[in-house]
């Protein structure tokens, strides 16, 4: 019972780090229009997730994501019990993020951005939506095997992790908001009751962390 609290609170508070780093830059952003800029919010959604990733990695295994954990779910590295606690914990941390950016920040800020709920552009469909999300997912995903899990991984903690994040958003940020994590947009999307677009965040991270983990697996693990 208490390894599986300090799991728990390992994943709670490794996704409330990033959650909270994250949202703040995007709620900061849209309230102070130029204030951070999209270089801004990947820098702080990155370097949240590398520090946290870094900082849990030993204890967790710092998956801080639904769609990481159902990766390596797929691939037999985690139970399906103790996936549901991860997931639970993750979409905890996430909530109670949101619902920390709404009581400490200007009312306003939360109102327009939507507590930094992700959005698609208008010219992006919920198809397209969900490819974008399963790419920049499977490119974290893919780091998560070949930094984190593989065995034969350089000893760099989460960094390589947080910099794909960076990229990431840079990359989709103005066209899906480049969640990658199903919790979080799913946090954001509840606290401030607005669901456009949610199965996009759930679907595209799903498909892409899992084919990212399978390909790693079935291709460049090396097999003992």
């Amino acid at each position: 019972m208490r390894n599986t609290l300090r799991l728990m609170v390992a994943e709670f508070i490794g996704t409330f780090f990033l959650c909270f780093a994250g949202i703040g830059a995007i709620v900061s952003e849209t309230y102070r229009a130029g204030s951070v800029g999209l270089l801004g919010i990947a820098a702080a959604y990155g370097i949240a997730l590398a520090v946290a990733v870094t900082a849990t990695m030993n204890i967790s295994g710092g998956h801080l994501n639904p769609a990481i954990t159902i990766g390596a779910l797929s691939l037999g590295r985690i139970d399906l019990r103790k996936a549901g606690l991860y997931i639970v914990s993750q979409l905890l941390a996430a909530i109670v993020a949101a619902l920390a950016i709404k009581g400490l920040y200007p009312q306003m800020a939360g109102q327009v951005s939507q507590l930094g709920a992700p959005r698609l552009a208008n010219d992006i469909s919920l198809a397209q939506g969900i490819v974008i999300e399963a790419i920049l997912t499977f490119f974290l995903a893919f780091a998560v095997m070949g930094t984190a899990v593989d065995p034969r991984a350089p000893k760099v903690g989460g960094f390589g992790i947080g910099l794909v994040v960076l990229f990431d958003v840079l990359a989709g940020g103005q066209m899906t908001g480049a969640a990658m994590n199903p919790a979080r947009a799913f946090g954001p999307e509840l606290v401030s009751m607005d669901f456009t677009g949610a199965v996009v965040y759930w679907i595209g991270p799903i498909l892409g962390a899992v084919l990212a983990a399978q390909v790693y697996d079935r291709l460049l693990m090396e097999k003992s």
